[in-house]
């Protein structure tokens, strides 16, 4: 039996804090890159580069992943 659907207001926070905490972790995954010293924004494409653009990814996924979480402990699980 199917729970009920979310409010769109509530679907609009976990939009806005997926968006948010994706570009805290993005940005904490290019400063841990700059300061390990792999440069996501370096000349070509050697491994210090992709090393960097891994860690930014990372951190952005993270964060995303983070708020889904937070939302589904306080909220439920959007998708029913």
């Amino acid at each position: 039996m199917p729970g009920q659907p979310h409010p769109t207001s509530q679907l609009m926070i976990l939009g806005v804090a997926q968006a948010a905490l994706f570009l805290v972790g993005a940005s904490l995954g290019r400063w841990l890159g700059l300061v390990l010293g792999f440069d996501a924004l370096g000349d070509g494409y050697g491994n210090s580069t992709l090393v960097g653009i891994l860690l930014i990814g990372l951190g952005g996924g993270g964060g995303a992943q983070l708020a889904r979480a937070w939302y589904r402990r306080k909220y439920g699980d959007p998708r029913v």
